[in-house]
């Protein structure tokens, strides 16, 4: 019996974060495995895994995915108690694919919500229905307070704006290794701007960008290329205290 780790998501003191940034494996089944095993035996509050972890973008076996993914529901949705766990799949509805984030905490999904800025250059929008854009909004978890931007996404600053006021902003991510500043940088502003920890988890292919991180809401990174998980301890008081330091509310000193 693995032993759970306390549940540190009651409150804002200090909370366990994980961020993955493994290579994707030869089987969806294979993949799964490791998520699951990592889950068993991580004492992590938070854990994030990167975009579509489990199957990555296999366009050729779409239905197979899905199918594949309900699966995968099943055992994840047993095994996760107190922890959180944030990851994307490919889901199936009324004839249409979306790529769907999904928050799991104590056996139960939690938060949902589709992709909705599709990224062209990967032909995602020949493959994936649009997410709703008044489905991206914050969240909370027992006291904290959470949203979710899926990879491209990052990118758009009117969704910077419609999730003011998270905690914790996660980024499941499959992002090209070429625009790897750009990961870097977008995910740094983003916690410096909207004054929140931000985690990102981005696979390590040969042709993606790494560069998950824990980003503090004062702009530190938390971040290790040879590494397969990033894990650190934050403290979420940071979030206020940060808030409180710099006044983005009203004019003030630089």
């Amino acid at each position: 019996m693995v032993k759970k780790p306390l549940n540190h998501t009651a409150h804002k003191g200090d909370f366990f974060v994980a961020t993955l940034q493994n290579k994707t494996l030869d089987t969806y089944e294979e993949n799964l495995q490791y998520l699951l095993n990592y889950i068993k035996n991580s004492k992590a509050d938070l854990i994030v895994a990167p975009e579509l972890c489990l199957t990555n973008f296999d366009y050729e076996n779409f239905e197979e995915a899905s199918r594949f993914y309900e699966k995968a529901l099943g055992e994840l949705l047993t095994l996760i108690d107190e922890q959180i766990v944030v990851l994307t799949m490919t889901i199936k509805e009324d004839e249409k694919f979306f790529n769907r984030a999904v928050v799991i905490h104590q056996h139960q999904i939690i938060h949902t919500q589709d992709k909705h800025k599709l990224f062209k250059l990967g032909d995602e929008e020949k493959y994936f229905a649009v997410g709703d854009k008044n489905k991206i909004v914050k969240f909370k978890i027992n006291t904290i307070t959470y949203a979710i931007l899926i990879c491209f996404e990052l990118r758009f600053k009117e969704l910077w704006k419609q999730i003011e006021g998270a905690d914790v902003v996660l980024i499941p991510a499959r992002w090209g290794k070429s625009r790897q500043m750009h990961l870097e940088t977008l995910s740094r502003a983003l916690a410096i701007m909207n004054q929140c920890f931000v985690v990102v988890s981005n696979a390590s292919d040969e042709d993606m960008a790494l560069a998950s991180a824990i980003i503090s809401p004062w702009g530190e990174v938390c971040a290790d290329e040879t590494l397969a998980v990033i894990e650190k301890k934050i403290t979420l008081k940071d979030v206020k205290r940060v808030c409180r330091l710099i006044n983005v509310e009203q004019d003030s000193p630089q």
